[in-house]
């Protein structure tokens, strides 16, 4: 590019000013290119935006659409601090009393007290099974498990020995307790019911596995404070038991928990839950409440200060709420008492937005069912509930070349021209101004050569005066 380095030498103009304004001039279109530019990022944001919320509608949609949606059922307990219970969706509806005779336990047993404190017991090996004790306590049953044997050196402490049945793997924790007496090792089945007990067993390297010498003092005068057992329970009076406190197979598609021994019969009772089933109404009305804000406010035109949101007069956006507000009108075809939203308390108000009678909707979901045929029949494979109308559109606008997909192509193919244009206008303006510098360049370099040139003949004059005088 021609560059002017002393400007105005020879013509006395302030030539960078001129061609800055006159380039000025050039690049004006970018103003409006620009701010064309950030509108339409603003929409692809706006529009990304609803894309959002359609996909939450569509969540919402979901939910009425699905079977377990409508098979929500609640559990409740006479007395929660001794039987709690849930229940599986779709469970039918019954009651049943509860008494429990006791608690799961696992087995516990302690050492004799093992003195001095802190040394050492000798060497040999521990062996940890897990089984069945079937007549306490004289006979144990191992179970299918590989016995864990335990290698223990001549220099182990207790707390050796216990840190080593830890690291085992073996079912069981062990832990030392220390009193008057000496010191003891606690061991403690990691899981209840009665065929979880174990046994520990020694063999000694002094020959001798059952003294009071070496590493047979973990077993010799050793106690069982707990044996392992299950939770036992009655079930309108059918004894029933547990190998913890939780009974999940007992009642068919109810599980209940056993907190405390019960002096009196704990009643269950499994009901509809329809507080979830009007949860996911009033989700899906929130849903479409939030779309419709937002196209409300985007497509509005405000009288009084003429301005319009940022989608006024955007077809697509028009149609898009239209359509929405269109399948909300729509009526159910399937075999059901209630035929359209109103029907059920959930009316469309003006500006589109959803509400919801409350005393209308309670009595209208007394009839569940029914309600449920208005949301999600597909009699014959067609999509003849409403929400399952609902699911259809959304699907067709969130897919992959869908109305969202053509509308984010579309802006950006739009961005993506006035990026293009707002190159253009830059390059003309370079070029405008190339052209410019040369051409004033030109100009100043013959201002200064006609200068230099009338100058000289006003010296000549004078010369040629003063001779002649």
């Amino acid at each position: 590019m021609a560059t002017i380095s002393s400007p105005g030498i020879g013509s006395g103009l302030d030539v960078k000013s001129i061609v800055s304004q006159l380039v000025a001039l050039e690049k004006k279109p970018l103003d409006t290119l620009k701010l064309q530019a950030a509108t339409v990022q603003t929409k692809i944001s706006a529009f990304g935006q609803i894309k959002s919320l359609v996909s939450t509608f569509a969540d919402a949609a979901s939910k009425l659409t699905s079977v377990t949606g409508w098979n929500s059922v609640t559990a409740t307990s006479s007395n929660t601090s001794a039987v709690t219970a849930s229940a599986v969706g779709g469970t039918l509806p019954t009651s049943f009393s509860v008494e429990v005779q006791s608690l799961a336990k696992a087995q516990a047993t302690a050492s004799a007290a093992l003195l001095p404190v802190g040394g050492t017991l000798g060497s040999g090996t521990l062996r940890l099974e897990l089984g069945k004790w079937t007549v306490v306590p004289a006979s144990f049953t191992p179970g299918t498990g590989t016995p864990v044997d335990i290698a223990i050196a001549a220099t182990d402490t207790l707390s050796d020995v216990a840190s080593k049945i830890n690291g085992a793997g073996a079912g069981v924790t062990a832990s030392i307790l220390k009193d008057a007496s000496g010191e003891r090792l606690l061991l403690r089945g990691k899981n209840t019911g009665e065929d979880a007990g174990f046994r520990l067993s020694v063999t000694d390297d002094d020959g001798v596995n059952d003294d009071a010498a070496g590493l047979s003092r973990l077993v010799a005068g050793s106690s069982v404070s707990q044996y392992a057992a299950n939770a036992k329970a009655t079930v309108n009076g059918i004894a029933v038991s547990s190998a913890t406190n939780t009974f999940a197979n007992t009642v068919s598609g109810v599980t209940f928990n056993a907190l405390a021994v019960t002096t009196s019969a704990v009643d269950i009772t499994v009901a509809k839950d329809n507080s979830s089933i009007k949860k996911n109404i009033e989700d899906f009305v929130a849903a479409y409440n939030a779309i419709n804000d937002v196209l409300n406010e985007a497509t509005a035109y405000d009288a009084a200060t003429k301005k319009g949101g940022l989608l006024q007069g955007d077809s697509t956006a028009i149609t898009l709420q239209n359509n929405l507000r269109n399948v909300l009108q729509s009526v159910s075809t399937a075999s059901s008492t209630y035929q359209r939203l109103s029907d059920i308390g959930v009316a469309q108000q003006r500006g589109g937005s959803l509400t919801i009678d409350s005393t209308k909707l309670a009595a209208a979901l007394d009839n569940a069912d029914e309600v449920k045929n208005m949301f999600r029949s597909t009699e014959s494979g067609a999509a003849e509930g409403i929400a399952v109308k609902i699911k259809a559109m959304t699907t067709t606008l969130l897919a992959t070349n869908g109305f969202f997909k053509t509308k984010d192509d579309s802006l950006k193919l739009s961005l993506t021209r006035n990026s293009k244009e707002q190159a253009r206008v830059n390059e003309k303006a370079a070029n405008v101004e190339a052209q410019l510098n040369r051409r004033y360049s030109a100009l100043d370099s013959k201002l200064a050569t006609l200068n230099a040139l009338n100058s000289y003949v006003s010296q000549q004059v004078t010369t040629w005066n003063k001779s002649k005088s």
